[in-house]
């Protein structure tokens, strides 16, 4: 597993915090039923892993990994804010999970194998846990083919910045378009791959994912990486802070945030 390049930042935590079942797991959601087991790799603050386990009801069981302590605490927080006590966050790595063969009716990954250092490795060990008939689900951005408008300089060489750290650190910022090639490679062949964006266009959407940014660029693991590397100095990073924040308050903005997903049956 490569250094996770969001790291666990409070306002990493807080932007990660909006994502739901509903905005970002559209296309497994009709494929769960009650009862069901399901093992949700990656599961940052928790707020998908305990969406899933509403879905799956009293009568299932939903584990949320993290291979860091550090990610675990806000899934709890959460869970506890929630009432939900059934649902666990452990530590867990994906390259070598602690659960027996057949363990799970799902396994799911969001915005994970983007950080892997080898992908396929990860969707075969999430295929080992997975029952004969389960369902191995991820969905991962492709950075290379996020959009906006409109088009600023500062954003572009966030961009530049964000793909360089990733690639020096063995992971793939442009996962989504490889999502069908790690799958062949992780032997799963009964396989269904579709797309699904997030579309901020509203001045309220706007105005979040430019200031989400604006506080990232100076107050991350991407930062520390940025600086440690040398690739920009900390005049640069508040520029590009300055520029998000701008962006963000402009009339015509439009960020678009396409996904690949696959659902596969082991």
């Amino acid at each position: 597993m490569s250094r996770y390049l969001h790291g666990h930042a409070e306002s990493v935590l807080a932007s990660h915090a909006t994502r739901s079942a509903a905005n970002s797991c559209g296309y497994l959601i009709p494929h769960l039923e009650p009862g069901m087991r399901l093992l949700d790799v990656g599961s940052g603050p928790g707020t998908i892993t305990l969406d899933l386990a509403a879905l799956v009801g009293e009568t299932g069981q939903v584990i949320g990994i993290e291979p860091v302590e550090a990610g675990l605490a806000a899934g709890r927080a959460e869970a506890a804010r929630r009432g939900d006590t059934r649902t666990r966050f452990e530590l867990g790595n994906v390259f070598d999970l602690a659960d027996a063969d057949d363990s799970f009716d799902v396994t799911h990954a969001h915005q994970v194998l983007q950080h892997l250092t080898d992908p396929p490795a990860g969707l075969r060990e999430m295929a080992r846990v997975t029952r004969t008939g389960g369902i191995v689900a991820a969905r991962d951005a492709d950075y290379e083919e996020m959009s906006w408008c409109p088009i600023v300089p500062e954003l572009e060489r966030w961009r530049e910045l964000y793909l360089a750290i990733a690639r020096a650190n063995g992971a793939f910022p442009d996962a989504g378009r490889r999502m069908r090639g790690w799958a062949n490679a992780a032997g799963l062949t009964d396989q269904l791959i579709t797309t699904s964006a997030w579309t901020y266009a509203t001045p309220e959407l706007t105005k979040w994912w430019g200031d989400s940014w604006s506080v990232r660029a100076l107050e991350s693991r991407f930062t520390e990486e940025v600086l440690g590397r040398g690739l920009a100095d900390r005049a640069e990073l508040e520029a590009i802070s300055a520029a998000w924040k701008a962006w963000g308050e402009h009339p015509d903005a439009m960020f678009i945030m396409a996904h690949i997903e696959l659902l596969a049956r082991v």
